[in-house]
């Protein structure tokens, strides 16, 4: 009998069988190179979702927050529209900053972005407010914050009289012979510490994007002038400003020539300290000059600061290691670490330097899961396979598809730019990789092992080739369009977009990318190496496990083809039963990755100062570090340097790090029950408002809707105060609603304001203008640079400002001095201007130039679709939006449902094309029609396994579907192939069911073995990040078990109707037809009955009432 023709693929596994040792030294160099890209794989915990945008970051201290909106917020906002790409504009407008925040579409180059932002910024320039200097937030993402470290002294101990270090009078004195004899002064020397030596050397880690820096005060030079001293001089705040800008300067005046030598002049009169500043002249009053000392106090301080740090009760700096976009966060890390290490060895004496936030040690952590729940799964396959096939080199040949596919994959990663993480790498299912393989390994050896007992010797070399081109060329269809299948049941996760399609599309390259290699390698080095290997004698007989397995399935098969309407009954029964309870199972876009610390969003009201909310939240860090499960807590209060998260001075970032489990107390403590007990604690200290979550969660939420929460409820409008109410309103509906926690409303009001009203007519007569009088109280009350002092490298401003003690007290602010022009006379500041305090708006957030109030709230112990789809519900009836508003949720939810409905376009256009491709593979649509049945089987033991587990359904648990399917049409695939190809042997139909059935057990049981039991370590996993990875796995665990079912008994069934009659094209569409009526009239009687039953219901509910 003639060879069939194969066509191109017959060829190459032709090719690869008869050079067989080329193959395997192409597949050595492959592997080679996979391993060395394997080495230069990006490693992070989570794809980074962070949306493409830009912040814009404007500081304008002099603004409320009303006029920062309407004097900086708009203009930039509008300055912005048209740039290409530009999807959409978030702002916050506060006290004297504005933040807008320009997301692009995920295909424009944020290079590109930010150049175009960068034009467009040097054009509005000139009609912002002076001083408003717009700049580009750093090049960085949500999980751009990879390292920080505390900057502190060290604790007082033993004293050093007279050198570097603590004094026995409770001073500090620098390397510089500075004595730091004030708590402002100490911290702005760690600042200056932090500023000057670590940051710029931190910045030289290969990978970093900037160096955020928060607490302390940033040094000045602080000169305080007593308003008394100067009116007796006769002097102004502003004669004070200009005289010590005019006593601190260098200049130069070019060169002299002496004897052949070119001298460079040089006049350098700069201040060098506070010695220097307090003997600036200011003025001459008979003859006498008068010094700055003689009218101000000179002391070194710190700004007016917006932000602050604190560790474990203690106020201290913090600085942040911002990693840019696309780098490795764990190289970064660990390179910053080192250099962390090294840098504070050159720290001056009693200033340490200590790391308190590490990502790597979350990324070592959750890629140990990882590699764990892979080596298992593999070593779990190998097993299997070894006792199935009972050859341990047919075993070997399978089990090398693993590693070479996956070290084939590596270079299709790096190459496209996916990261290894815990998504990408946490869907890979080894036992599905090697499906194909396996198939053709288990021909291999059937054929070989007949060969061998036909010729009753050893085979020839010429003959084992042979039988094992045979053996591979009969397997190409299934596992050709079986690999097709399964491949393109990943393809819905490549047409995700926003933050669904970078959380699932790196998933779904990577396991493509591996299938596709374990494809190559099933056509290639699978061939080579059973035509190498199994060279000796093969036992015709099947394994003990095998022969078992047909013992038992052959009578329950031929029972069930005796019967073939019941057991496909049965198969659309729970298919049924599977579609009612997936209504049940609440919904939520991905499990939230347990991260192992916590953070904390602290509010207090907005009036709290940044002093009193650093005071308060030293208090919430003593209570957290009681706690035995916690290392140490540090937090970031206000504004910092690099202003990536604009929070205001009333509010606190707290990260609590945990210790390992195994040093808690109850290793067992369910961290749910530990997060009540924490907001327990905290309760009883007043005017704190908590939100817990996690460092990256709290980031990622933010920087993705604008809040923290995981549901977002905005309402827009015009009108702030009834946005307001409205939003109170939504806020109480919500606190009624189950799951329900950490619900908070942005804070719109409540911000006192000192107002300082001129009167302008009064000022007139007194020969004044209105520049002067603001003059003054800007000077006294903001302070005004006056030069800087430079120290070796480092520059600091010059301030003039009052004391703080007459700065405080409105009474003195009153009696302030304004000097009249011509003359030494003054005039109280009290009779050119009231002063009132007033309540104005605390921010103002914008959406696409639209003015918003924002309902945040987490959701725990809930799923959150069922939570949102009760919230909206309820929101709708109960809350009456002002004329004009609209309300829209996000957060969470929102990619939930973006996700939700792609794959609803896509999934059915994906199954058209999985039935053409059997349609192709099988030759009619009879038998197409019947092995894709086996999907809606596969779906119902996924469901029924979430629903055992109390999983509700997600994005991952999709995932797992997904493969599910894959899988389920290949092993249907293989068993109508072997039925068909009986059939063309002219066999009757029940014996080739039989035989072709009995025929693909061992294929079609390794096949859901082994993808099932390389999924059983992420579903039992209690690792770090074990959470994300189990809807998917338990989804296939369950799967297959129905799924295996109908492949081993629903099919032949279906087979046994749909095949019985052949017409002239072989497809039966009679028997197809009447099957079709019976699934009908048996579903219509199930809904009617169903529908009896509710009316009956609906009757006795009735009688009751």
């Amino acid at each position: 009998m003639p060879e069939k023709n194969h066509g191109p693929l017959g060829s190459v596994l032709d090719l690869a069988v008869r050079f067989r040792w080329a193959v395997l030294v192409a597949v050595a160099l492959v592997a080679a190179l996979g391993a060395y890209n394997l080495t230069k794989l990006p490693i992070d915990a989570v794809p980074d979702i962070t949306n493409n945008q830009v912040q814009i970051n404007t500081v304008a201290p002099a603004l409320s927050p009303a006029q920062v909106e309407s004097q900086v917020t708009f203009p930039v906002e509008t300055g912005l529209a048209g740039i290409p790409g530009l999807e959409m504009t978030r702002s916050i407008s506060r006290n004297g900053f504005s933040q807008v925040t320009a997301v692009f579409s995920e295909s424009t180059d944020i290079y590109f972005a930010r150049t175009q932002i960068a034009e467009r910024l040097s054009e509005i320039g000139g009609s912002l407010p002076l001083g408003a200097e717009p700049s580009m937030g750093p090049l960085a993402t949500g999980l751009g914050e990879v390292l920080m470290w505390s900057v502190s002294f060290e604790p007082k101990g033993q004293t050093n009289d007279g050198g570097t270090g603590w004094q026995p009078d409770g001073s500090f004195l620098t390397p510089e012979g500075e004595r730091l004899d004030s708590k402002q002064a100490r911290f702005a020397y760690l600042r200056s510490v932090q500023d000057w030596i670590i940051s710029p050397a931190m910045q030289q880690v290969p990978g970093v994007a900037s160096v955020d820096s928060i607490g302390g005060y940033e040094k000045q030079f602080i000169v305080q002038p007593e308003p008394n001293r100067l009116i007796a001089y006769g002097l102004s705040f502003q004669d004070l400003s200009d005289a010590l800008q005019k006593a601190n300067v260098i200049k130069g005046a070019n060169f002299i020539n002496r004897g052949g030598e070119a001298l460079l002049v040089r006049q350098d009169a700069r201040l060098g300290g506070v010695e220097d500043i307090r003997n600036a002249v200011v003025a001459t009053r008979e003859n006498v000059p008068v010094r700055v000392a003689d009218v101000a106090t000179v002391r070194i301080g710190g700004n007016l600061r917006t932000g602050g740090a604190s560790l474990d009760g203690e106020e201290v700096v913090i600085g942040t290691l911002l990693m840019r976009i696309g780098e490795n966060s764990r190289t970064v890390a660990e390179a910053g670490t080192t250099k962390l290490k090294a840098v504070a060895q050159t720290l001056p004496a009693g200033v340490t330097v200590e790391p308190v936030y590490n990502r790597s040690s979350l990324v070592e952590k959750t890629i140990a899961t990882v590699e764990k729940n892979l080596t298992e799964g593999a070593l779990l396959v190998i097993v299997v396979l070894f006792l199935l096939l009972g050859n341990i080199r047919a075993a070997l040949i399978a089990a090398l598809v693993i590693p070479i596919s996956m070290l084939m994959a590596a270079i299709g990663m790096n190459r496209l730019g996916v990261s290894g993480n815990l998504m990408s790498l946490g869907a890979l299912d080894f036992g599905l990789i090697v499906d194909g393989a396996v198939i053709i390994v288990e021909n291999g050896i059937a054929r070989l092992a007949a060969r061998q007992h036909d010729e009753g010797r050893l085979l020839t070399l010429g003959e084992r080739l042979a039988e094992t081109r045979k053996a591979a060329q009969e397997m190409i269809k299934p596992t050709v369009y079986g690999q097709a299948i399964i491949l393109l049941v990943y393809a819905p996760l490549l047409t995700f977009t926003g933050v669904e399609g970078k959380t699932f599309s790196p998933m779904a390259i990577t396991v493509m990318l591996a299938l596709a290699s374990a494809f190559i390698l099933s056509l290639t080095f699978v061939p080579a190496m059973i035509a190498l290997l199994l060279r000796g004698r093969l036992a015709e007989r099947e394994v003990r496990v095998v022969r078992a397995a047909k013992s038992r399935y052959e009578p329950w098969l031929k029972a069930a083809l005796s019967r073939p309407r019941r057991v496909i009954g049965g198969g659309v029964a729970v298919f049924a039963a599977a579609a009612l309870l997936f209504g049940t199972l609440g919904s939520e876009f991905t499990p939230q990755l347990d991260e192992g610390d916590f953070a904390i969003e602290v509010v207090r009201i907005p009036s709290v100062s940044v002093e009193q909310a650093m005071v308060m939240q030293r208090q919430v860090e003593k209570v957290l570090g009681k706690f035995p499960q916690v290392s140490h807590v540090f937090a970031r209060t206000g504004l910092g340097e690099a202003a990536t998260d604009a929070m205001s001075p009333n509010a606190s970032d707290t990260y609590i790090i945990m210790k390992p489990r195994d040093e808690w107390p109850d290793p067992s403590l369910d961290k749910t029950k530990l997060v009540s007990e924490m907001e327990e604690a905290l309760e009883v200290l007043l005017g704190n408002t908590t939100e817990f979550s996690q460092p990256i969660q709290l980031r990622f939420n933010e920087l993705i809707a604008g809040v923290k929460g995981d549901v977002a409820v905005k309402i827009y409008g015009e009108d702030l105060s009834r946005l307001g109410s409205a939003a109170q309103n939504v806020a109480d509906v919500l606190r009624a609603v189950s799951g329900a926690q950490d619900i908070k409303v942005q804070q719109i009001s409540g911000f006192p304001t000192l107002d300082v009203t001129l009167d302008r007519a009064l000022i007139a007569r007194y020969g004044l203008n209105a520049d002067d009088v603001s003059q003054t109280v800007a000077i006294a009350l903001g302070g005004q640079a006056s030069g800087l002092v430079f120290q070796g490298d480092r520059r600091f401003n010059v301030v003039v400002r009052l004391p703080d003690r007459i700065r405080n007290d409105i009474d003195q602010l009153r009696a302030l001095p304004v000097q009249l022009p011509g003359s030494t006379m003054t005039v109280p500041l009290g009779e050119l201007a009231s002063f009132t305090v007033t309540e104005g708006p605390a921010e103002v957030r914008r959406e696409n130039g639209r003015r918003l109030v924002v309902i945040s709230a987490n959701v725990r112990g809930r799923d959150l679709g069922s939570f949102v789809a009760e919230a909206q519900a309820k929101v709708e009836n109960q809350v009456a939006l002002p004329p004009g508003a609209s309300i829209s949720w996000g957060g969470q939810f929102e990619n939930l449902q973006a996700a939700q409905a792609r794959l609803k376009l896509i999934v059915p256009v994906c199954f058209a094309l999985i039935l053409l491709l059997l349609f192709w593979a099988l030759g009619g649509w009879i038998p197409a029609f019947a092995v894709f049945s086996a999907i809606p089987m596969a779906l119902a033991g996924g469901v029924f396994a979430l629903a055992v587990r109390g999983i509700p359904f997600s994005i991952s648990a999709a995932v797992g579907f997904i493969a599910l399917s894959g899988v389920a049409v290949l092993n249907g695939l293989v068993m109508m192939t072997a039925i068909r190809q009986r059939l063309d042997e002219a066999l009757p139909l029940d014996q080739a069911i039989v035989e072709g059935a009995l025929a693909r057990l061992r294929p079609v049981l390794m096949t859901a073995l082994v993808a099932s039991l390389g999924f059983v370590p992420m579903a039992l996993s209690t690792g770090t990040g074990a959470e994300v990875q189990r809807p998917l796995a338990t989804v296939v665990i369950g799967g297959l078990i129905t799924a295996t079912a109908l492949t081993l008994f629903v099919l032949p069934a279906i087979a046994r109707l749909v095949l019985n009659e052949r017409d002239e094209d072989g497809s039966g569409p009679s028997r197809w037809r009447e099957l079709i009526d019976w699934l009908m009239r048996t579903v219509r009687r199930g809904i009617g009955s169903e529908r009896r039953q509710a009316f009956m219901n609906s009757e006795a509910i009735r009688e009751t009432d």
